[in-house]
């Protein structure tokens, strides 16, 4: 093979693993436009073909939401703007407006890299049974190791080995589904070996399940004064004023 060849075939390999390398990471594919490419993006499109795509992309995320799974810019643009893509922030506005006014929802970027979106309903904080497992990190201060959340969600006779009649295969709906979802983080504790694993809240966790919430059903539980439980009490309280403040 030729010194040419071999330095094209290189480049080439070097490109095809910075494309996989980057798969799920930086959004590259996605240029922003110039002002005059912008403007005249502007004058080509009505405001009413634009509130057309808008729709569009709602009704997408609409439709990926129901398995809570983070939505890309890549895919928005790729699937639903397509030769919109010079008024992309445009439609995004509507499209936040649409969720905010209509669904009563707010539509989160979690990752200005990748540039990944999250739905979170902004009218009602959640606190749904199958929120267990974000029940017992928080109460157990914000993070919690494994084993230690194995064990104590076995006391609730959520068992991580064993199929439960409500959450199914418990093992792959927290370390697989909820990672994925942005309910939970999964992290190695440093130099432990063995090496062990901790849990915490996601950022899905952090903006979606009320912690104030949580602590009152904790103490109608256990039929005592959700105060008692002070660092989890000023969280949750903390959390409530900036909700309310927001709103």
């Amino acid at each position: 093979m030729s010194q040419r060849r071999k330095v094209a075939a290189s480049q080439g390999k070097r490109r095809s693993q910075a494309a996989l390398e980057n798969d799920g990471g930086e959004d590259v594919s996605f240029t922003q436009p110039t002002s005059s490419q912008l403007q005249r993006a502007r004058d080509n499109f009505t405001s009413v073909q634009v509130d057309h795509k808008a729709a569009e992309v709602v009704q997408f995320i609409l439709i990926k939401d129901q398995k809570k799974i983070p939505i890309r810019r890549t895919d928005i643009a790729k699937h639903i703007v397509k030769e919109y893509r010079a008024v992309y922030q445009d439609i995004m506005v509507r499209v936040g407006l649409i969720f905010e006014r209509v669904f009563g929802m707010e539509l989160v970027e979690i990752d200005t890299k990748s540039h990944t979106y999250i739905l979170i309903n902004k009218l009602e904080p959640t606190t749904e049974d199958n929120n267990v497992h974000v029940y017992v990190i928080f109460m157990k201060g914000g993070v919690i190791k494994e084993a230690v959340l194995k064990n104590t969600l076995k006391k609730l006779r959520v068992d991580f080995e064993e199929r439960h009649d409500e959450f199914g295969d418990v093992k792959k709906l927290i370390t697989e589904e909820f990672l994925r979802q942005k309910y939970l983080e999964y992290t190695r504790v440093p130099h432990t070996d063995p090496p062990e694993f901790e849990f915490r809240w996601g950022i899905r966790a952090e903006k979606e399940v009320s912690k104030l919430k949580i602590i009152e059903l904790v103490g109608q539980l256990h039929n005592q004064d959700p105060q008692i439980w002070t660092q989890q009490y000023r969280e949750a309280t903390s959390q409530s004023s900036q909700s309310s403040q927001r709103s």
